[in-house]
C-alpha cells in the first residue's frame, strides 16, 4: 500500500495545506531550529509555494554555513555542506520568477558562498 503523497495535484496552484507548513517552517526559523524550519520549507515549496522555495533556500545556506564552522574540514563536512548548497541553489533558482523583493538578494548571497567556497578549495589545492 503506497503512501498518500504530500502534494496531491491541486490545478497548478500552491496546495491548501502550503500556507500552513510555510507558517510552520517561519515558526521554527525564529526559533532557531533550521533543520526543523528547512523540513516545513520544504513541505510548502514542494507544494509550489514560491515564497517557501526562496525561504528553503536562504535556510540550507545557512545550514551550509553552520556545517563548515561545525565540521572543520574534514571530506564528510564538506560534501555535506556541497550537498546543502546544491539544494539551496536548485529552490532559489526555482523561485527565481517570483517577484518577491529578496528573491534577487537571496540568490546573490548564494552566489557569494559558492565562489567563498571555490576560493578556499583553490588555497587548500595550492597549500603552503
Amino acid at each position: 500500500m503506497s503512501a498518500r503523497p504530500w502534494a496531491p495535484a491541486h490545478g497548478g496552484r500552491p496546495r491548501p495545506y502550503a500556507r500552513i507548513a510555510f507558517a510552520s517552517g517561519k515558526r521554527y526559523e525564529r526559533d532557531g531550529d533550521l533543520e526543523g524550519a528547512a523540513r516545513w520549507f520544504r513541505r510548502a515549496a514542494e507544494a509550489d509555494l514560491s515564497a517557501a522555495a526562496l525561504r528553503l533556500g536562504d535556510v540550507l545556506g545557512r545550514l551550509a554555513d553552520r556545517r563548515d564552522v561545525a565540521e572543520g574540514d574534514d571530506a564528510d563536512g564538506t560534501r555535506a555542506r556541497d550537498r546543502l548548497l546544491a539544494e539551496a541553489a536548485r529552490w532559489l533558482s526555482e523561485a527565481y520568477r517570483s517577484t518577491h523583493p529578496d528573491t534577487i538578494e537571496l540568490i546573490t548571497d548564494m552566489l557569494n558562498r559558492q565562489q567563498r567556497l571555490a576560493a578556499e578549495r583553490a588555497v587548500e589545492l595550492s597549500g603552503p
